[in-house]
């Protein structure tokens, strides 16, 4: 069968561009060699129409509401899967077995400790300090307490250095709090599972150890498993790009943290929170809010999305969860009463349905964090948790077989030379 082609015709010369098919059937044109055939390049602001790999992790189809890890639906996942065997899922390509799972749970929990001379590392940052910014500092440090694991050549030191960040991050982000509260670390317990075990660092207390119920773990891997990976993000893409310059895994990972910072990226949960504790105030009822919101005078945060086009699966999934938990633990949250009110005011406007304006994830997961008592400043912290199986998988496939550093082109629009002004011939008012 004859490859497809897009012709392109330019300044009197024709090129045949090839078209290449996703698995799902997508169509992508393969612009690999137009600068050299043409001295063009495109120009993508945002990288919106680009594909900037190919890629075997995650299917996202943003108009039918589709999204499935290693082609596993996410309803599978989250009804079927434990966080941890989603991590497997995800960076070794399949499910794994018994054996492999045992065998992975076991590097888990050998990972779980911090070398002791990384607890002084927290002593530097201030009691109110940004979770988000000593999660990445303390990752990116690991590296300088487990060199022999940079070498991830070794199949053996790979697979240490997977289990070191997916283990070591929830004990660093339990540890950022409890430095905030001013209270004493809490070392993990090698017994608990991955999910009760960071539960456990975050709330016990000396001779008094937090035994969350099942209700709240189960929760809490759902969260987790539903934020694992979403294709090439903002902050999954920056660990692509970093990794591409053969940075070794724990860097890369601490510059998906910081791009995962961003109020549009993974801070996008907690500007929901705020939205409704405004709300919850008083100060404005739901449908002066709304108006305000066609009229553009405000944003309605944890609706629409870049890529669904429909409801967020993952919205539907912890929407029920979000009930589940809140009956089960028996907490009575009245912002999930605005959630839901400002929910259905919303889908019942023409405004929001003829925008697809839709609920995404960001909407519901605040709600599963609250109920499991994490303040608000670790909602990042928490997605980033979540998010490193993804991380970790993206930074393999993107160094097996050939690499390519990562190096977009511009469109320059600059001056195209400057004459150059002595300085003591630079006369003009000052400032």
């Amino acid at each position: 069968m004859r490859t497809k082609t897009v012709k392109l015709e330019y300044d009197g010369k024709e090129l045949e561009l090839p078209v290449l098919y996703s698995t799902t059937g997508e169509g992508c044109i393969d612009i690999s060699e137009l600068r050299s055939q043409t001295g063009l390049t495109t120009l993508d602001p945002g990288f919106g129409n680009t594909a900037s790999c190919v890629s075997k992790i995650t299917y996202v189809n943003g108009e039918q509401g589709i999204l499935r890890y290693r082609g596993i639906p996410i309803e599978t996942v989250a009804e079927k899967m434990t966080f941890v065997e989603t991590a497997w899922l995800l960076i070794y390509g399949r499910l794994p077995t018994m054996a492999e799972m045992k065998a992975f749970s076991t590097r888990l929990t050998n990972n779980e400790l911090l070398h002791e001379g990384l607890l002084h590392h927290f002593d530097a940052f201030p009691p109110n300090g940004q979770p988000m910014s000593i999660l990445s500092a303390v990752v990116n440090s690991l590296i300088c307490y487990s060199p022999e694991i940079m070498d991830t050549t070794d199949e053996e030191a790979m697979r240490n250095a997977v289990a070191a960040i997916i283990s070591k991050v929830r004990t660093i982000a339990a540890f950022s709090y409890r430095k905030a509260m001013g209270l004493p670390f809490v070392y993990p317990d090698p017994a608990r599972s991955y999910c009760e075990n960071f539960l456990h660092m975050m709330f016990s207390i000396p001779h008094k150890p937090h035994q969350p119920t099942p209700e709240a773990v189960k929760a809490l891997n759902l969260f987790l498993m539903l934020h694992a990976d979403h294709e090439q993000n903002c902050s999954t893409s920056t660990v692509r790009i970093v990794g591409s310059a053969e940075t070794n895994l724990f860097s890369s990972v601490a510059s998906g943290i910081c791009a995962l910072w961003g109020k549009l990226h993974g801070g996008a949960n907690v500007a929901v929170f705020e939205m409704l504790l405004r709300l919850a105030k008083g100060d404005e009822d739901i449908n002066s809010f709304i108006e305000r919101v066609r009229k553009k005078q405000a944003r309605l945060m944890g609706f629409g999305h870049r890529v669904y086009k429909t409801f967020d699966p993952r919205a539907k999934i912890l929407k029920k969860a979000v009930f589940d938990l809140l009956e089960t633990e028996r907490i009575n949250d009245p912002l999930i009463n605005i959630a839901l009110k400002l929910e259905e005011t919303a889908l019942n406007d023409d405004y929001f349905r003829e925008r697809h304006l839709y609920p995404n994830v960001d909407f519901y997961s605040g709600m599963i964090l609250r109920a499991l008592r994490i303040p608000l400043n670790m909602y990042t912290v928490m997605f980033a948790i979540g998010r490193v199986p993804g991380w970790i998988a993206h930074w393999r496939e993107g160094n097996e077989g050939t690499r390519r550093l990562a190096r977009p082109r511009q469109l320059y629009q600059g001056p195209v030379e400057t004459p150059f002004i002595p300085l003591d011939l630079r006369h003009g008012e000052e400032n």
